[in-house]
């Protein structure tokens, strides 16, 4: 077995509950500006509307007076379903001061999907952020018996009907005294569940992980000590990650309370306009978005006819990333004067424009949700925006391990964060214990194989390096047993294929088989941008069904990227056969709302294809 852990920087033993986070932040600093919120869709030329701590506080203590107006009791649990937005973080705080639990929802969520978390976590208020979230709550509730203090719009427009919405409960904040709402308060204590996050992951049921207050506190005062330098009083981000992922809501928290101003932005459209207006210092991202700045750049430069110099321009700030990391550990390793010439050079060409389009004052990126390609993270490290990748699952409350500002390994999640420990298991399997790992499923049933010896198991394959950096493999259930008993884990030749702008998601199979094949779900942006530029007429396929794209020259071009894969890895554990497949990545029963793929759903409506691999 091998270990690694790092000592708690912080004890969180005189807070009381979450809520503190934000009393306090607003006694130290009330007028600090705490969230840029978007102005209305209607009015795109109007200016982001600035609120103070103490704002937000007010906002917060209104709406939870409404919640306990209108008979939410101590351990209620209220459903949030709605896109990242500014009323959702109201909403959110809102809930733990008249002492409720929180039920995150995606608002991509099937009826289905609504109807059984609404059932499992006994829902009694719930928030929808639009009409369909509304009715699919209503729907809900009418076949489950739950929500007995109904769905209530997240505001007047919520709803194309006339609806009671969250400032109706707000309203209703004078039947309520400021004595009453501080005892609410400040009942529930560290150990008492603070939210309820329901995830299926990409293979199972969907489970309910129950995280503590305990789990919160934990890793944002400890996240916030080791990442000051990230996380600060002077700088701004922007959340366009779901709020009803954990990993939103612990970076909500931590900006919240060390002052680092906050925006939300749920369309991912705007993503780039956003950037140029508020000039965040730190943002959190999945990889796809870092592979396609990347290659949005390489595409405006074939379009200038500066193909060639910009894969130049590539190699130099992948190459300055790895001087950059190895002066992390000697600051006197050399490099030479036709780097550092070539590195100017393109700084002026290239890197500078691309640090513009993230708004120009981008400090540092976090990476997580899937893995990161080393040569990508120092390309980004090249052009003066370092990418710190982080690891973590819903059930550890979101980071569990992280590379440091001034500490960071391409190729590796880091080491365990503080108050954290891992392990890997004889059979490579990471497990983990610490402030952050939850206390188990809602449903005592799921427990029975989730711990060993007091460690969380992540189902994550991984080892650990000299330094006690993680290294991540695979995921346990992904790995591949060949005819010949072959074990394979297909996560780096996957990861490789998927850094082509044109895959989204590469699933390799061959469970049973005498050689690996692989489906390739193909980008319908990036592809269609690539059959406009190489003069090429797709036939429109049929995305519902996982439909066939034969196109030879397609194929020809995306060969590049399956050789570039199999060089990498053992003769076994190359690809011989691979289908282009077209699919809608907006149908939830394919990817997850963190779009990682559902392998064995696409295997299953793959199944003809798949054969056809085999023949």
């Amino acid at each position: 077995m091998q270990d690694s852990a790092t000592a708690l920087l912080v004890d969180v033993s005189d807070h009381r509950n979450v809520t503190d986070l934000l009393t306090r932040r607003a006694l130290a600093a009330p007028e600090h500006i705490a969230f840029e919120v978007a102005p209305p869709q209607a009015d795109v030329d109007a200016a982001w509307r600035q609120v103070s701590t103490r704002e937000f506080l007010d906002e917060v203590c209104a709406l939870a007076k409404g919640f306990i107006a209108a008979g939410v009791q101590p351990g209620d649990t209220i459903a949030i379903m709605a896109p990242t937005r500014y009323e959702w973080a109201v909403s959110d705080l809102a809930s733990w001061f008249a002492g409720g639990v929180v039920v995150p929802i995606y608002d991509t969520s099937s009826a289905a999907q609504v109807a059984a978390i609404v059932a499992d976590a006994g829902v009694v208020l719930a928030i929808g952020g639009n009409t369909a979230q509304l009715d699919l709550l209503d729907d809900a509730f009418a076949k489950t018996g739950a929500g007995a203090l109904g769905a209530w719009a997240m505001d007047s427009t919520s709803s194309s009907q006339p609806r009671a919405s969250i400032a109706d409960l707000a309203a209703r904040s004078g039947e309520v005294s400021d004595r009453q709402l501080e005892d609410r308060r400040r009942l529930a204590d560290l150990d008492s569940p603070a939210t309820i996050v329901y995830t299926s992951g990409t293979t199972g049921e969907p489970k309910g992980a129950v995280l503590t207050h305990r789990n919160f506190l934990g890793q944002v005062l400890n996240i916030a000590a080791a990442y000051g330098e990230v996380v600060h009083s002077g700088g701004n981000t922007i959340i366009f990650l779901p709020l009803a992922h954990v990993l939103a809501r612990g970076l909500q928290l931590i900006c919240l309370a060390s002052g680092m101003r906050i925006a939300h932005l749920s369309d991912t459209s705007a993503v780039v306009s956003t950037l140029a207006v508020l000039r965040p210092t730190f943002i959190v991202v999945v990889p796809r978005v870092l592979q396609k700045i990347q290659a949005a750049a390489a595409n405006k430069a074939a379009d200038r006819g500066l193909s060639k110099v910009w894969s130049a321009a590539v190699e130099t700030a992948v190459a300055w990333g790895e001087l950059s990391e190895r002066r992390e550990s000697d600051s006197r390793a050399p490099s030479s004067l036709s780097l550092r010439l070539r590195h100017a050079f393109f700084d002026r060409l290239f890197y500078r424009r691309l640090r513009e389009v993230m708004g120009g004052r981008v400090d540092y990126i976090l990476s997580g949700g899937a893995a990161l390609d080393a040569s990508l993270s120092q390309f980004f490290r090249g052009i003066a925006v370092p990418v710190i990748e982080g690891y973590g699952l819903t059930e550890t409350t979101a980071p569990l391990t992280g590379n440091l500002p001034g500490n960071i390994r391409s190729g590796t999640v880091g080491p365990p964060l503080p108050g954290t420990a891992i392990r890997i298991s004889e059979q490579g399997e990471v497990l983990a214990r610490g402030v952050g790992v939850f206390v188990g499923y809602r449903n005592p049933r799921h427990n029975e194989a989730a711990f060993i010896d007091g460690y969380f198991r992540t189902g994550d394959l991984g080892s650990i390096d000299a330094e006690g950096r993680l290294v991540l493999e695979g995921r346990l259930k992904d790995v591949i047993v060949t005819s010949n008993g072959k074990t394979i884990v297909p996560t780096l030749w996957e990861s490789v294929v998927e850094s082509s702008p044109l895959v989204s998601h590469a699933v390799m199979v061959g469970e049973g088989r005498s050689y690996l094949s692989a489906l390739l779900l193909l980008d319908a942006e990036e592809t269609a941008k690539w059959a406009d530029a190489a003069g090429v007429a797709l036939v429109a396929p049929d995305a519902t069904i996982l439909d066939e794209v034969a196109d030879a020259r397609l194929r020809e071009h995306i060969q590049t990227t399956i050789d570039a894969a199999n060089a990498l890895v053992a003769h076994s554990e190359q690809v011989r056969r691979f289908t282009l497949v077209a699919t809608d990545l907006a149908d939830t029963t394919l990817v997850t709302p963190t779009m990682k793929i559902k392998r064995n759903v696409v295997l299953q409506r793959a199944a003809s294809t798949v054969e056809n691999l085999y023949r």
